[in-house]
């Protein structure tokens, strides 16, 4: 369908999703309990004409899983005049790994190093000189830790790297490498909605990948100052509104932070603390409240 002009009206919110799932029910249900009308539009069927201006809604969450659909949704929309959370620069960087890195690195906020090789001959030799053994290659663009590889050594890496070389896509012929921090079988993951920390909790697995997708466990997590103001920081270095900020604990005691992202999943957050917080109501107070303005 097209989206399609009408008057536009600053309290329709729009709720883009192509897949609903626990975390958008648990959104749509905020809505109507709270008696908050809105909109539910799937990016799949979305057409925009060049240089549309009006459309009905004031504002729009952005849910969209699909990364280049909710880049190029996102901005859309924002040309037409809306609102939409997270924003496009936002939308945009955290949907790319290297573009996170540079906007944490730029906000000095403490992360893993990192380096970018623009063939995979020059991944290598960033992994031999500056990043060194054992390390860890993961793609610009994906979730749930999906094509994270190890790299315990050149060997290895050079494997990895001869067979990213051979693919089609110029984008798998980039090596983003990063060091492998020796930490604890978990990382952290806070919720930040509007400037403020709603909640976080330890995921635990006993591989590589702890994500609550993937079968890790989730566990409450005290937030200390530390963890507060890095997740702050993180979201406000990448320009999110509402994030999802992945933290390690490296083995000399530091916090470093790992990834932050736009669209984020709450399930195994919503499990651990129960009762105590309700996400979905929080971003349905931080949207009214930009809606408000």
């Amino acid at each position: 369908m097209s989206a399609t002009p009408e008057r536009p009206d600053a309290s329709r919110i729009a709720v883009l999703a192509s897949r609903v799932g626990a975390d958008e029910k648990r959104l749509f249900d905020a809505f109507d309990r709270r008696g908050v009308p809105f909109e539910h539009l799937d990016p799949r069927r979305l057409w925009f004409p060049a240089g549309q201006r009006e459309l009905p809604w004031g504002l729009a969450l952005n849910r969209e899983i699909g990364q280049t659909r909710a880049a190029y949704a996102a901005r859309c929309l924002a040309a037409a005049g809306v609102e939409v959370l997270n924003s496009v620069t936002a939308t945009e960087v955290c949907g790319d790994k290297w573009l996170t890195t540079q906007a944490l690195e730029a906000a000095r906020v403490p992360t893993p190093r990192t380096a970018l090789g623009l063939t995979p001959e020059a991944a290598l030799a960033a992994l031999d000189e500056s990043i060194g053994y054992p390390a860890l290659i993961k793609p610009l663009v994906g979730s749930w830790g999906r094509l994270v590889v190890q790299l315990p050594d050149r060997a290895a890496a050079e494997a990895v790297l001869e067979y990213a070389g051979a693919l089609t896509g110029p984008q798998s012929h980039l090596g983003y490498v990063q060091e492998l921090i020796d930490k604890p079988d978990r990382d952290i993951r806070v919720i930040v909605v509007g400037g403020q920390v709603v909640g976080a909790i330890y995921r635990t697995g006993e591989g590589l990948r702890t994500n609550v997708a993937l079968g890790g466990r989730a566990l409450p997590c005290e937030v200390t100052p530390e963890i507060e103001k890095l997740s702050l920081e993180a979201a406000a270095a990448v320009g999110a509104d509402i994030a999802g900020v992945d933290l390690i604990e490296a083995g000399d005691g530091r916090l470093l932070v790992l990834e932050v992202n736009h669209r984020v999943e709450f399930s195994g957050f919503q499990a651990a603390l129960g009762d105590r917080v309700s996400v979905a109501d929080h971003i349905l107070d931080h949207l009214l409240e930009r809606a408000a303005r």
